[in-house]
């Protein structure tokens, strides 16, 4: 097995690719790694896979995989995880504002430190307040909600365990959170390290300030479907079950206050006549149909092999 493989998510970062790749290539050297690099060119519209292409031709290490449009950074390293083959899986991004000179330590954590995940965190940013702010309330919520003591969920470089990457999937915008689905996969022993954040040299970000608001979407959409993926009959069955009771109940209210006003002569009002007697009937409705909901998503679960599907246009230098 070979020791490093290092993922790199590419989207239009052509001006780049050559000086990444040569920085990490010395960096590998130096130490005496056996390595991988894997580029991952996620539908750029630029030159990308060209300056891919041309690397691999030079440096027998370098691996591509070419998508024939954008499925977004968590697809891209959902292909990567799938092709590494190292020890030690680090992901990166293109744009250089991660330093390749943070992987040998970054490898020490997961071999002789004994972690499963290392996750990077930029102490001292070169962004503007416009996103280091939100992203700072961002990664306060999440670690709230995930119990995970880590100060920059969303940095691009961190270590893995090939068995990590090898026993989750990520989908969606999902990348964010991998070190959330790994916990929730039995993956817990989570560290930290502080790695420095460069001034990005080419292109512009591709993010805005829209992704924090997706964030928080995807961060509800991971909690439910790792909580309930494996049991969604135990949330849908719960809300259907106090429902139903609720329907129930005022239902037989309702029939026992007629019962006992006509017992004792008194003026009674139709049951259809109450706005009480809709709302036991709605309920009722909505319990039946979230059990049929939660028997479905069993259905759908037993039988779901959870392997996202994305078209592919070329690979290079992969073995069988």
């Amino acid at each position: 097995m070979l020791q490093v493989s290092i993922i790199v998510p590419v989207y239009n970062e052509e001006e780049s690719l050559a000086e990444l790749h040569n920085w990490i290539q010395r960096v590998m050297d130096e130490n005496a790694f056996s390595y991988e690099i894997i580029f991952v060119n996620d539908g750029s519209i630029d030159q990308s896979w060209s300056e891919i292409l041309k690397l691999g031709a030079l440096n027998p290490h370098v691996k591509g995989i070419n998508f024939v449009r954008n499925y977004g950074k968590s697809a891209a390293l959902d292909i990567g995880f799938g092709k590494a083959k190292g020890e030690v899986v680090i992901t990166m991004d293109a744009d250089m504002q991660d330093s390749p000179d943070e992987i040998p330590e970054l490898y020490d954590m997961i071999v002789a430190g004994g972690y499963e995940i290392v996750s990077g965190w930029k102490k001292k940013r070169y962004d503007p307040i416009t996103k280091t702010v939100p992203s700072k309330f961002f990664n306060w919520v999440t670690r709230v909600i995930s119990g995970i003591k880590l100060h920059d969920f969303n940095c691009g470089l961190k270590a893995y365990k090939n068995r990590v990457v090898k026993n989750i999937h990520i989908y969606g915008e999902m990348h964010r959170y991998i070190p959330l689905i790994a916990k929730w996969n039995g993956f817990s022993n989570i560290g930290e390290k502080i790695v420095e954040h460069r001034p990005r040299k080419y292109g512009e970000t591709k993010f805005g300030i829209e992704r924090f608001l997706n964030g928080f979407l995807d961060l509800i959409s991971v909690s439910f479907v790792n909580r309930y993926k494996k049991k969604p009959m135990h949330f849908f069955g719960f809300l259907g079950t106090v429902s139903f009771l609720t329907g129930f109940i005022i239902t037989s209210w309702l029939i026992f206050e007629k019962i006992y006003g006509i017992y004792k002569g008194l003026r009674v009002r139709d049951i259809t006549d109450q706005p009480l007697f809709f709302l036991a009937l709605v309920a009722l409705i909505i319990g039946v149909q979230l059990f049929l909901t939660g028997f479905l998503a069993e259905m759908m679960t037993s039988n779901n092999s959870r392997k996202a599907d994305y078209n592919i246009d070329e690979e290079f230098n992969f073995k069988s």
